[in-house]
Order: C-alpha cells, then structure tokens, then sequence
C-alpha cells in the first residue's frame, strides 16, 4: 500500500506533463536521490527521448491555440503515459498489482488532463497570449514541485495532488460556458475552412 501515494501523485502530474514526471522520476533515480524510480525510467536513451519531448512541450504549451491542438493528440498519450509510470512503480516496490497500480494512476492522468485541456479551452477564449504563457510556467512548476515533493513525502505530496484535482474540476464546471464557447468557434473554424475548400473546386460561373 506504501507506493499508492506515488502512483497517484505521478498519476495526476503525467495528465499535465508526462514528459516532465518521466525525465523528473528518471533524474533523481539516476542521481541516486531515490531508490524508487524503476530502472527501465533511468536509462539514457528514455531521459534523452523525454528531455526533447519535454522541451517541444513546453513551447507548443505555451503559444494560444496550439497548446489545445498538442492536448487534443495527448488525450491518449499521457493517460497510457501515466499507467505505464504507475505499473513501473508498482512492479518496482512489489506492493501492489502492476494492474490495480496501471489502473490508479492512468484515471488519475485522464482526469488531471482533461481539467488542464478544458481550462486551455476557457482560456483560449482571450484574445491576449499572456494567460497561456501564465498558465503553463504554473503548471510547470506544479508538477516540478509536487513529483519533488513525492519523493520525500509521498502522503503529503498525493494530498496536494487530490487537493489540486478537485480545485480543477471544480475550475472546469465554472468555466463550462467559456469552453463551450471554444468549442463553438473552433467548429465555426472548420466550417469555414471546408466552404472555402468546396468552393475553389467549383468551376467559374
């Protein structure tokens, strides 16, 4: 049961920032500052893979627009992103079924991921770009602090992590009317984009 709070807290950060949790967990067990990191985390080639991924993250999330695009095509990605790291733990520490672990920590990375892609929705809805850059350094130095935190004290940090979960649920069910409106202008968008392609087929009247 001991590796339940690190399941979950890396569960909630890898629905924000996979690559982040994977080159954090893979650093302070390369370095020897925990002895929980799996070793299959700590292998040079995943660091070198994450640490690019990470970077590409970090400035796609950060432009308007572009940052609801790369959530859109990691709506499957950091939730498997999440049961991997989970049943990694898991399998790791012997105290829990890779299964229930995979489980546990892909919901929790679903879920802390569509709080972070409908807030982007409701903030996209600004016209300045100054909200984006904001909110992604916040979530950022979120994950940095909490998957920190994890590794000295697990409990504690899995607490902040369901505290911050429910604060976002919470966010997105205010911001509901915001993300509708998102959704109705990036479907007006494409609409748009589909006429203008049909009619520069037509033949000339």
């Amino acid at each position: 049961m001991s590796v339940i709070p690190l399941v979950f807290t890396s569960g909630w950060a890898s629905g924000i920032n996979a690559y982040a949790v994977v080159l954090l967990l893979g650093v302070f067990g390369a370095t020897g500052v925990s002895d929980e990191v799996p070793a299959a985390l700590q292998r040079t080639d995943v660091l070198i893979v994450a640490g690019v991924l990470f970077l590409c993250e970090a400035i796609a999330d950060k432009i308007p627009y572009v940052d609801s695009v790369w959530d859109t095509a990691h709506t499957v990605i950091r939730p498997v992103a999440g049961a991997v790291i989970a049943a990694l733990l898991a399998g790791e520490s012997g105290s829990l079924p890779e299964l229930a672990a995979g489980a546990i920590g892909g919901s929790t990375a679903l879920m802390s991921h569509l709080v972070k892609a409908g807030t982007r929705m409701a903030v996209n809805t600004s016209p300045e770009p100054f909200s984006n850059v904001a909110m992604s350094v916040a979530e950022d130095l979120g994950v940095a602090g909490v998957v920190t935190f994890a590794i000295f004290n697990p409990v504690a940090a899995a607490v902040i992590a369901a505290v911050l979960l429910v604060l976002g649920i919470v966010t997105v069910v205010f911001l509901a009317s915001r993300i509708r409106r998102f959704l109705r202008r990036r479907a007006q968008r494409r609409e748009e984009k589909r006429l203008a392609g049909t009619g520069a087929h037509w033949p000339p009247g």
